[in-house]
C-alpha cells in the first residue's frame, strides 16, 4: 500500500499561472504502472496553455471556473465537471472565474509530458 497526503507535497509553479503537483507517476510520491495523476492550481487569470500529447487525458474541476479548448472547440467548465481529451488533440484551459481554479488530471501511459519543459523553456 501507497499512501501521500498530496497538500503535503509543494509541486512546481509554471509561467502561464498555475501550480502542478503529480503525485502518482514516474519521479512522483506514488507509483503506478499505467496512469499519471496530479493536482493544480489555476490562479486567477492563469492557465494551462494550448499543447499536444500522445496521453490521453481527463481534467476533473474541483472548485472554480474556467474555460477549456480541444481542438477547435471551447466549453465554460465548473467544478464537478470532467473533460476527456483523446490522445493527440490539442488542448488547454484558462481560469476565467473569480478565484482558483482547483482540478485534478489523469492520463495514460504512465510517462512525463514534455509540455511543462517546453512551458519552462517559453516555448508555448
Amino acid at each position: 500500500m501507497q499512501i501521500q497526503n498530496i497538500f503535503e507535497i509543494e509541486g512546481m509553479t509554471l509561467p502561464a499561472g498555475r501550480n502542478t503537483k503529480v503525485f502518482v507517476g514516474p519521479k512522483a510520491p506514488l507509483t503506478a504502472r499505467a496512469f499519471v495523476q496530479g493536482y493544480v492550481t489555476v490562479f486567477p487569470d492563469g492557465g494551462i496553455p494550448e499543447h499536444i500529447h500522445a496521453n490521453e487525458e481527463t481534467y476533473t474541476i474541483l472548485s472554480g471556473s474556467g474555460v477549456v479548448r480541444v481542438e477547435d472547440e471551447e466549453r465554460q467548465v465548473k467544478a464537478g465537471d470532467c473533460v476527456y481529451m483523446e490522445p493527440g488533440c490539442r488542448h488547454g484551459l484558462e481560469n476565467t472565474g473569480e478565484g482558483e481554479l482547483i482540478m485534478l488530471f489523469t492520463y495514460s501511459p504512465a510517462d512525463i509530458v514534455d509540455h511543462w519543459e517546453q512551458e519552462m523553456k517559453g516555448e508555448l
